[in-house]
């Protein structure tokens, strides 16, 4: 069995591989106990989301260890809020799907258009706040608030205004397939517009 660094590496190049991040960011996370395992900062633009297991950080969940880390993914701070308030959450994943983000951009939620999506229910928009702060990871959490139990079944995603989507999960492997169907849905969603 892949171990979590093997893991998240392996993800990464998945996910760009298939469109569901790019080049500019996102970052991918999971929990073990109390240790964080994380992708470095610059995984997208400068690695193109070419990671082995040895680069993935990995340490405490601890904010004040994580700040002295100059690697440290600059919306970690949503990762490590998210992990603080929902314990159901063992994995998290930031990122810039193809056809999720017209609808960052137009602040607009994602309604379950496909019968694979109904679970997630309505993916709404969070408050807007500068991109890295803790005032964005904030409006993370509270977005999630209340979508506990789809945390503990499967996911609860939302989206980030002009940014991208930020997906709580259970285990990798969920995080990385509601990632995928939200995706998938968006496209129906968009691409449903030419055939009416």
């Amino acid at each position: 069995m892949a171990s979590l660094p093997e893991l998240i590496a392996q993800m990464g190049r998945r996910m760009f591989e298939r469109r569901l991040t790019d080049i500019s960011g996102g970052n991918i996370s999971a929990r073990e106990g109390d240790t964080l395992y994380i992708t470095p900062k610059y995984s997208g633009s400068r690695r193109h989301w070419q990671l082995s297991p040895e680069d993935i950080l990995s340490g405490p969940l601890d904010p004040a260890y994580w700040q002295q880390q100059p690697l440290f993914s600059r919306e970690g701070k949503a990762h490590l809020a998210i992990y603080a308030a929902f314990p159901a959450a063992q994995a998290v994943i930031h990122a810039h799907p193809f056809h999720v983000l017209p609808f960052c951009m137009m602040s607009r939620p994602i309604p379950p258009v496909l019968e694979n999506t109904q679970k997630f229910g309505v993916i709404e928009v969070v408050s807007p706040a500068p991109a890295h702060s803790q005032e964005l990871a904030d409006n993370i959490v509270a977005g999630l608030q209340g979508k506990e139990e789809r945390i503990r079944q499967q996911a609860a995603a939302v989206l980030i205004p002009y940014h991208g989507i930020i997906v709580a999960a259970k285990d990798l492997w969920a995080a990385i397939d509601t990632v995928e169907r939200i995706d998938w849905n968006a496209w129906c969603i968009l691409a449903g517009k030419w055939l009416d």
